[in-house]
């Protein structure tokens, strides 16, 4: 291993202190630009599942808590479940309850905005049915037939789904000065390229693309809008953007967790499609755009698109040279011995799913002429982070050689997704004393120290850009077809290239052994965490 793996690079706990003094902020929503947002109904189909649990409910109140919705808006729930208003509204309490959000007596006011209607999706009359409550409730809470279709539901019910919700008239493409109708679809936004374009086909069928908000929750994170704001934003650092600068890029996806009780969806899925031909794949091209033309979405995914474009294909003769994938087996996480995939409930005994891939792609263009790019993620790691590290070039004229320094490191630009996030850079500085040494340093901030409060989380901020319309932070049409045609080459070669003896990495550690190879072959290492 060489010098710069070898050392601690612990950044959050020894990192030098800038002299910019932390941001002032009075007020949680005071730093969101426009708090007006119009009057809306949202109908969250799959109420009763683990997303709208987790996620949606919380973030809709967060949301309602810092006074960025509307007085006038309404909440409808609706799944197979036969609950009541009643029923519903007393989960929503203990859900804003198990999640230590602030202000029980908002819960109360908060809930009155809530409604649930139970439906069988395959059923004209029960949508029929929730068209009469919506309409209802636009009277009374004055919600001006703004509407959101939230599909919270398993991928396979979106196409039948918005075909009814259409053949009952709650659907329809945007007519200009008429109340507008949005629709958010999570992921996994089809299961390979095929049945990605049957179901935009669709969907864009009954709604135009304007209406059309495909959520990555990744790109709703503020640090990751923080690349942008980063690069094209500080002189210091977009001039050296480019290949004269930058020897390589890793971008990193960790987590320790295992498939938990997700073994259903993940085991048909696995890493690629789970994280990316979508998370992966926006981080990528997020890092390597151009700056665009404004700071407005079409231009924006344009940008996007083009660096997509120029993704260099994978070589399929020697595609292992690029591409290593990898399952995990049994080990050691926090003291505590975790099963084997394999040996996770709900997983078939013989189960190939990937739960690790790590791969180096190319940028064919000007920017990026040569410049690796090393990308990994998977399951039961050594850490749970998520972290783009930009490495720039060792010196050109290394002046300092003949004094002996038996460390020279490069310069590495780290941009911490989650947790403790935060952008850190590192840099040779002199040890005191008469040896003329030299050590590697940091200097950053993290987020919670500057502004002195929690970022918006990313739910909350998609969900408030849908409301508004503004679609620069969700996935246009285009890439998402060229984000599966992106993974196509590996899925369709999946079975050569994992390994024949499964599980091929002990949980708890960085992965299998091959996936250094790639980089090794370099004569380059990963980021040590």
């Amino acid at each position: 291993m060489n010098s710069a793996a070898m050392r601690s690079r612990k950044r959050d706990d020894a990192l030098i202190k800038t002299t910019i003094a932390p941001l002032k902020i009075k007020a949680h929503e005071e730093h969101y630009g426009d708090k007006t947002s119009p009057p809306f109904g949202i109908v969250i189909f799959g109420a009763s599942g683990d997303l709208t649990h987790r996620k949606l409910l919380p973030a809709l109140y967060d949301l309602y808590y810092a006074k960025l919705l509307p007085n006038e808006f309404f909440i409808i729930g609706s799944a197979r479940t036969r609950w009541s208003d009643k029923v519903f509204r007393q989960r929503v309490l203990n859900i804003l309850k198990e999640k230590n959000k602030p202000d029980p007596w908002l819960h109360q006011k908060f809930v009155e905005h809530i409604y649930y209607r139970s439906a069988e999706y395959s059923s004209p009359e029960a949508l029929r049915s929730l068209g009469i409550l919506m309409k209802e409730l636009d009277v009374k809470h004055k919600s001006q037939e703004n509407v959101i279709f939230y599909f919270a539901t398993p991928s396979d019910i979106y196409c039948a789904l918005i075909q009814k919700l259409a053949k009952v008239g709650l659907a329809k493409k945007a007519k200009e000065g008429h109340p507008w109708v949005h629709a958010v679809f999570e992921k996994p936004f089809g299961h390979d390229l095929e049945s990605a374009r049957k179901l935009d086909k669709i969907i864009l069928s009954v709604l135009d693309e304007s209406q059309v908000y495909r959520i990555d929750h990744y790109l709703g994170k503020e640090t990751v809008q923080n690349v942008l704001m980063l690069r094209f934003a500080n002189t210091i650092f977009e001039p050296l953007w480019n290949h004269k600068y930058i020897d390589h890029v890793q971008i990193t996806a960790s987590e320790t967790l295992g498939v938990e009780k997700r073994a259903g969806y993940y085991d048909k899925a696995g890493v690629l499609r789970d994280m990316f031909q979508n998370h992966m794949f926006q981080l990528l091209t997020l890092v390597a755009m151009e700056a665009p033309h404004k700071f407005e979405a079409k231009e924006y995914h344009n940008e996007k698109l083009k660096v997509a474009q120029a993704i260099r294909p994978f070589p399929k003769d020697k595609l292992g040279d690029y591409v290593v994938l990898g399952q995990y087996g049994e080990g050691v996480m926090n003291g505590k011995k975790v099963p084997a995939y394999r040996k996770e409930e709900g997983v078939p005994l013989h189960s190939k799913t990937e739960t690790f891939a790590a791969m180096k792609i190319f940028i064919d263009n000007a920017r990026w002429k040569n410049v690796p790019f090393y990308l990994r993620s998977g399951k039961r790691l050594n850490h749970s982070l998520t972290e783009i590290a930009i490495h720039f070039k060792k010196a050109a004229y290394p002046i300092f050689t003949h004094l002996k320094i038996d460390r020279y490191d490069p310069n590495v630009l780290s941009m911490r997704i989650q947790p403790n996030e935060g952008i850190f850079l590192s840099f040779e500085a002199k040890c005191p004393g008469p040896k003329l040494s030299l050590a590697s340093f940091n200097l950053g901030f993290n987020y919670k120290d500057a502004f002195k409060t929690q970022p918006m989380g990313p739910y909350e901020r998609l969900i408030l850009d849908c409301i508004k319309g503004d679609q620069m932070l969700f996935v246009r049409e285009d890439m998402v077809e060229i984000s599966w045609k992106f993974v196509s080459t590996i899925l369709k070669n999946r079975a050569q290239l994992l390994p024949r003896v499964l599980p091929n990495y002990k949980s708890g550690s960085w992965g299998p052994e091959e996936a250094n190879r790639i980089i090794h072959q370099d004569g380059r290492f990963w980021q040590d965490f």
